[in-house]
């Protein structure tokens, strides 16, 4: 089964994709596949709330940009967040947008349980930055595949999830 949370920044999508996967898994300890890199300490901060916040309830991994690897090694279901961050990351370290898109697409045909948590950028306005552009339309993509792949879609807002499939 995979499920993704799709939803702005603080839209409540991390602590709804925890509280499901933990639901359906009760007598499994799943993964935390945590993806963002440490830039400053903002990012530290926020980082330490999450792990505060979900306990000893998940085995965290930490992998900033080979996902399909990572996921390959995990025997449990997977709480991967987020997905927005590793296609950050991916464009910070000038991997190809068709590259990205095939790697995410290989991790969609694994056989894993997964729950992706992800960012809607897309309901903004046109950037004037050429690469925030491109984050935003490879965004769209990746979202668009994932919702493809996904047998549940959730969009997120205000802490609550509506149903998109």
């Amino acid at each position: 089964m995979k499920t993704l949370f799709i939803g702005g920044v603080k839209s409540g999508k991390s602590r709804l994709a925890e509280r499901y996967i933990l639901s359906q898994s009760p007598h499994v300890k799943p993964y935390y596949l945590a993806t963002t890199e440490f830039f400053d300490e903002e990012m530290h901060a926020r980082v330490a709330l999450h792990k505060q916040q979900r306990q000893d309830l998940f085995t965290t991994v930490e992998e900033s940009l080979r996902l399909l690897e990572t996921l390959q090694a995990c025997q449990a279901p997977v709480l991967i967040e987020c997905v927005s961050m590793w296609l950050n990351n991916a464009l910070y370290h000038q991997i190809p947008d068709t590259a990205i898109l095939q790697e995410l697409e290989a991790v969609m045909q694994l056989p894993n349980d997964l729950v992706l948590v992800y960012n809607e950028v897309g309901l903004g306005i046109i950037s004037d930055n050429a690469l925030a552009r491109q984050f935003v339309d490879l965004s769209g993509k990746a979202a668009q595949l994932m919702a493809t792949y996904c047998d549940q879609v959730y969009f997120c807002s205000a802490g609550l999830q509506l149903p998109m499939k």
